[in-house]
């Protein structure tokens, strides 16, 4: 099989892979946000259900390091498919903040006519 097809099926899982921590980290701070309102709604005082949200926060932790790992697998992946010789770029590129994004070649306009 072609290397370049290899790499797009490994880039395609990476994409969901990433986007699905991500998912799973804006539900989880959705959900701590619902928690905190959730105790202030019913009347209750700071410290009840405090062991909760103290794993919630160590479970959003988790999430974050996680989300970085992938940065790091992302970064690593980006090597090995330049050291493969594989130049071709693997779709994904809508979701990357600007300074990653390559630049287009500036299009001066010029009067016709």
């Amino acid at each position: 099989m072609e290397k370049a097809f290899v790499a797009q099926r490994v880039a395609t899982k990476l994409f969901t892979t990433e986007a699905a921590v991500d998912a799973a980290m804006i539900e989880a701070t959705e959900l701590m946000a619902d928690l905190l309102k959730a105790r202030s709604d019913v009347g209750t005082s700071l410290v009840f259900a405090d062991d909760v949200q103290i794993k919630m926060v160590e479970a959003i932790k988790a999430l974050g390091e996680a989300r970085t790992a992938m940065v790091g697998v992302h970064n690593e992946l980006t090597e090995a498919k330049l050291r493969l010789g594989i130049r071709t770029t693997l779709g994904g590129a809508e979701n990357k903040p600007p300074q990653f994004m390559r630049k287009a070649d500036k299009t001066t306009m010029r009067e016709v006519g």
